[in-house]
């Protein structure tokens, strides 16, 4: 397919089903196809406690960060963000009330995307550019992203960053094993799936000296997280719009 006609079905796509159906076959992907038998299912578990025992940690944060390449433009219009913190209150006001403690409502609570097994960022870009893998994992194809943001305003978590300039002279020491991007695409947490690849642990999870992040199968009936889960209570962000975030959260 040359570029032409390469950008006229990218343009078609986002008027109705049938171009999306065309879009399919071409590229023989789906939008979020079934998790195979014996595929693993990754999840991310957060211990809202062991993660404020460090006041003013960002080991996680400037792990991700630097491994991938994230550009500090030191600016809240022109930031990139792949993992980073917010106040309680502000990432589960549905749990938040009068009787809740200052404390707990001023907690500083790690947010990265959540790696939905139904993801309404795949759905809504019209060239492909994210899609979800069998393993669950939402990724981003920087080549493919034409930079019309619709992934970023279907994604209810605000977990994607936009590359308002060219983020390369913003970069301390680039790591020349990780891709940077360019301006005008998208980007987000990728479960450091180059890492998965490897047998290693995601970078956040690794540089985490409270032990507040678990990383692991949910698909193992044995595995860490499956057993954290069971044993104590947990919540997800807005999980009430069906979208089954992989990224839970211990009170």
């Amino acid at each position: 397919m040359n570029r032409r006609d390469f950008l006229k079905l990218a343009c078609f796509s986002v008027v109705g089903t049938p171009a999306r159906s065309v879009f399919d076959r071409l590229t023989g992907k789906d939008i979020a196809g079934p998790t195979k038998e014996g595929q693993p299912k990754w999840a991310m578990v957060v211990d809202l406690k062991m993660c404020a025992s460090k006041p003013g940690c960002r080991d996680c944060v400037d792990a991700c960060h630097s491994i991938h390449n994230v550009p500090a433009f030191n600016n809240p219009k022109d930031e990139v963000k792949w993992v980073w913190t917010d106040s309680y209150k502000n990432i589960f006001p549905e749990q938040s009330h009068r009787f809740v403690s200052v404390e707990v409502q001023t907690r500083p609570v790690l947010i990265l995307c959540n790696h939905c097994e139904n993801p309404p960022c795949v759905k809504v870009c019209p060239t492909r550019a994210t899609f979800r893998r069998e393993d669950g994992i939402v990724m981003m194809d920087y080549h493919r992203c034409i930079g019309c943001r619709y992934c970023m305003a279907a994604c209810p978590y605000g977990a994607r960053s936009f590359n308002w300039k060219d983020p390369r002279p913003f970069i301390k020491k680039i790591k020349e094993d990780f891709p940077t991007r360019t301006k005008g695409v998208v980007e987000k947490c990728s479960f450091c799936e180059e890492r998965l690849a490897k047998g290693l642990k995601p970078a956040c999870v690794e540089a985490c000296t409270t032990k507040a992040l678990t990383f692991g199968d949910l698909n193992e009936p044995n595995s860490q997280v499956r057993n954290l889960l069971a044993s104590k209570p947990n919540i997800r962000r807005k999980a009430y719009l069906g979208t089954e975030p992989k990224v839970f959260y211990l009170e």
